[in-house]
């Protein structure tokens, strides 16, 4: 299991919290994902290998928001 953080700017609600877990959910490979608007913190979780990180940022791109790895 490898776990990857990321902080996210933009979020600011509930709203902005379920855009991104729905997006970054279709990433083959995820096990499980950590969302928090108010502190701006992602974490990603996969079964094997880290995840894609390029695919986590283009998730995140796609919903409106912004990416980089904590």
């Amino acid at each position: 299991m490898a776990t990857t953080a990321f902080t996210v700017t933009g979020m600011t609600c509930d709203h902005c919290e379920r855009a991104v877990r729905s997006e970054v959910g279709e990433i083959a490979g995820v096990t499980g994902i950590s969302v928090s608007a108010a502190s701006g913190q992602l974490s990603v979780t996969t079964a094997g290998d880290p995840v894609d990180t390029a695919a986590v940022l283009a998730a995140v791109d796609e919903a409106g928001y912004t990416a980089q790895l904590a």
